[in-house]
């Protein structure tokens, strides 16, 4: 992975007494949050979540973070602390639980109850602490203080990590609503309080940097669904992320003051959203849950339907929706509600969907059109109010592209922190923090870790781009048999091909005859298959390229006979 410092070398060891932090994932991009912390010889994990890919990384499933780093520390991992349920800090647990099933795990009820439901789904039975707002534990040598913050997801927390080396805030993913849905806010008396004590280094989302001002409250949602329930006159199918329990508690709301039924679809939907019910945090009002087999018993302008798939995801129910491919079949006149922000990356496959919908007749809401959706993390406003309450002696901003930890970077800056003690870490770059300075001292190396169905880390970027090619140019294969002792082509050569066009019913007979002239030419000495292999693929590229200016994939077969 590139990062500002490309010069950088392998860290040197450790010094006594010094904290070194490194991050796996979530530095620089927006996804795969996993933070690594090293005090006295053991390891404390902060989140372990994936990235989705994008259209570039054709078969892929998820992206997980890089455990190479700590493959050969796994016995030194004194536990995992979970900031909150999102799947871009959770996704990756069953993964890394996969190589050490006993690291002990760490979050709110919310969050240990989501993850363990998708463990029992791998077959892993953790071991888990249950943690709360103002509860401190001594984890090796770390004590961990867990502290209330507000985001787009209940009962997230942030950590106050103490070492001989100093005090180390992280924040997760925040913001500073004043009206949250659950009366749960971000415990700025305690950020005082640590600001009291001194905080060495602030580890700060900076996801909404370059957002100025202040992150609107989730209550303003309410009156925008509340008017477009009013005005639809047929079905609702609403998307958001699986985990959002504050906007389905808002959908339910706006359904049952409008007389409507919703059924959840989605597997991960309906088994996150029993969770939340079960413990508390989903208040789901009487007799308005349907099970999705019941839709079609009622009225079109009764039903609302609370689904996945806000991200263009292909698997997902929205996705499936506008492709035909879903027992609930979009009609002209439902209205559908994009209730989610758009991640970076995903906007070419949202789109798509969008397009399928709107074709299909449906009216389209999402945010560039309405306030549908306001954001989990805090704007600039939030930040500068943060970095004054706190004055940390150093920053590493997390949690974001390069351009919002710069801008992170410069808020922090332009409130008093020294800007050498501001360090822009992607992955993989480590800080040391020695003496209440914090500084860059190496890095290590780390990747992209793709799954592919049942595999783990075998996918590299090679495959990918030779499927991105196969996609786009398509392939041809040249079969060509040639003489054992001279060398000359006894058989062929024969083209098949894939997903290239060319004109003419014998669109290779040009490439046909140049690559028997430059085999027989070849033919001196030895047969060398390989050598000939080359020849060939050689020959029919400089003339695909310069006849269809495509770059397909070629692939020469040469035997002897």
């Amino acid at each position: 992975m590139s990062h500002p410092h490309p010069e950088l070398t392998s860290p040197p060891k450790l010094a006594r007494g010094a904290l070194r932090v490194y991050g796996l994932g979530g530095l620089g991009e927006v996804g795969r949050n996993m933070t690594v912390f090293e005090y006295d010889g053991k390891l404390l994990v902060v989140d372990c979540g994936v990235l989705f890919p994008e259209d570039h990384q054709p078969g892929v499933d998820l992206i997980l973070p890089d455990f190479g780093p700590i493959a050969d520390r796994l016995d030194d991992i004194v536990a995992l602390v979970l900031t909150h349920g999102h799947e871009d800090h959770i996704g990756a647990v069953p993964y890394l639980l996969r190589l050490r099933p006993d690291i002990p795990l760490l979050g709110s009820q919310l969050t240990l109850a989501l993850i363990e439901a998708k463990l029992k789904e791998h077959r892993i039975k953790p071991y888990t602490m249950g943690v709360r707002e103002g509860q401190k534990e001594q984890l090796g040598p770390f004590e961990c203080e867990f502290i209330a913050v507000n985001h787009s997801i209940p009962d997230a927390l942030a950590v106050a990590i103490r070492t001989g080396a100093g005090l180390v805030l992280h924040t997760g993913d925040f913001k500073m609503d004043q009206l949250p849905l659950d009366d749960r806010i971000t415990d700025l008396n305690a950020f005082a309080r640590l600001g009291d004590e001194g905080v060495d280094l602030f580890c700060v989302d900076s996801t909404n940097a370059e957002v100025p001002g202040f992150t609107a409250p989730e209550r303003d949602i309410g009156p925008v669904l509340e008017q477009l329930f009013g005005r639809a006159e047929k079905r609702i199918i609403v998307a958001s992320f699986a985990s959002h329990v504050h906007r389905v508690q808002q959908v339910l709301n706006a359904a049952d003051a409008h007389g409507r039924k919703v059924a959840l679809v989605g597997r991960s939907m309906v088994r996150n959203m029993g969770i939340a019910a079960d413990l508390g945090y989903l208040q789901v009002p009487k007799n308005i849950l349907i099970d999705l087999k019941q839709v079609d018993d009622l009225p079109e302008d009764r039903v609302v339907l609370m689904c996945t798939g806000s991200q263009g995801e292909p698997m997902a129910a929205l996705s499936r929706m506008a492709n035909r491919d879903h027992r609930i079949a979009i009609d002209r006149g439902d209205t559908v509600i994009l209730a989610s922000s758009l991640i970076p990356g995903n906007e070419n496959s949202v789109f798509r969907v969008v397009n399928g919908l709107a074709r299909l007749g449906a009216t389209i809401v999402h945010q560039q059109s309405a306030k549908i959706h306001v954001s989990g993390h805090a704007s600039a406003g939030e930040l500068l109010y943060c970095y004054n309450i706190l004055k940390p002696r150093n920053v590493m901003p997390v949690h974001g592209e390069i351009r919002h930890l710069l801008a992170n970077a410069e808020l922090a800056v332009k409130t008093g922190v020294p800007r050498n003690r501001v360090p822009i870490a992607e992955n993989g770059v480590v800080i040391d923090l020695v003496d209440g300075e914090a500084n860059i001292v190496g890095a290590v190396p780390v990747g992209y870790v793709y799954v592919d169905g049942s595999s783990v880390g075998e996918i590299t970027e090679a495959d990918l781009k030779d499927r991105r090619i196969l996609g786009e140019e398509g392939f041809i294969s040249i079969f060509v048999a040639v003489d054992s002792v001279t060398g000359k082509v006894v058989s062929g050569p024969e083209f098949n091909a894939r997903g290239f066009i060319g004109e003419g019913e014998d669109r290779f007979a040009t490439v046909k005859k140049r690559v028997e002239n430059a085999l027989n030419e070849a033919s001196t000495g030895p047969v060398d298959t390989y050598q000939l292999q080359q020849i060939v693929r050689r020959t029919v590229g400089t003339w695909v390229s310069q006849a269809h200016r495509r770059r397909p994939m070629i692939v020469p077969v040469v035997v002897t006979a």
